[in-house]
């Protein structure tokens, strides 16, 4: 009677990658109007959700940095819920992804300091200062503020990202693998969300749904992977 279960839950982690891909691809579909839009309020939120699926039996050799990253993609799956109401959501949502941010942060500190690498922070400042001055002019004056607030805590999860990647590749540490994976995270997070308010203040994209919302479930697919995996960890 417990071989099915035991081996659903053995493949599950096998199918998962196929599951975010394919609800993924119903949200960009719907989004752009090749399905029909009420499928965004059903699919959009499960995707972040299987990804969040992935990333739950994860990292049980660093509870506290696995933690903060649960934390952080529950925050997301707020966010994705708030915009869907692209207007009235849109706040709200930027405050959740905020703290989500904030999450990742706390977890990328774990292994090693904050901005154990200024070279690092202050790349990725520039390129985020960048950014909002190409943005700055199509920015409504009362979301300036939470705007800059917002873009300075995702470039600092982006270089703490980066930050442990580079340490721990340069001592060979067997997080090495693991930190990649989170610095590729926060590259693409800088890159969905960069596309978005181009999108939202400059000027519109094409094909904007699918470079937008395909970078993004990139980047936190690729957070979750920063967790060791319980097969590797057997």
């Amino acid at each position: 009677m417990c071989a099915a279960p035991t081996i659903a839950a053995m493949n599950l982690p096998r199918t998962l990658p196929w599951l975010v891909a394919l609800s993924a691809a119903i949200t960009i579909l719907a989004s752009s109007g090749a399905l029909p839009a009420a499928l965004v309020f059903a699919f959009k939120p499960l995707t972040t959700l299987l990804i969040l699926v992935f990333a739950w039996p994860r990292g049980a050799d660093a509870p506290k940095q696995r933690r903060f990253i649960r934390i952080g993609l529950v925050l997301s799956l707020i966010g994705d819920v708030f915009l869907l109401w692209p207007k009235e959501g849109f706040l709200p949502g930027l405050v959740a992804f905020l703290l989500a941010h904030l999450a990742y942060i706390a977890a990328f500190t774990v292994p090693v300091r904050l901005a154990a690498r200024p070279l690092v922070f202050v790349g990725y400042a520039a390129l985020a200062l960048l950014i909002l001055a190409q943005l700055w002019p199509g920015i409504p004056g009362a979301l300036r503020a939470p705007v800059v607030a917002y873009v300075v805590c995702l470039a600092t999860m982006a270089a703490q990202a980066l930050v442990w990647w580079r340490s721990s590749a340069a001592r060979e540490a067997a997080d090495a693998p693991l930190a990649r994976w989170a610095a590729l995270g926060g590259l693409l997070f800088m890159a969905s969300d960069s596309l978005l308010a181009i999108n939202k203040f400059a000027a519109p994209l094409p094909l904007s749904s699918l470079w937008i919302l395909a970078t993004y479930w990139a980047a936190q697919w690729c957070i979750a992977s920063a967790l060791r995996s319980r097969r590797a960890d057997a």
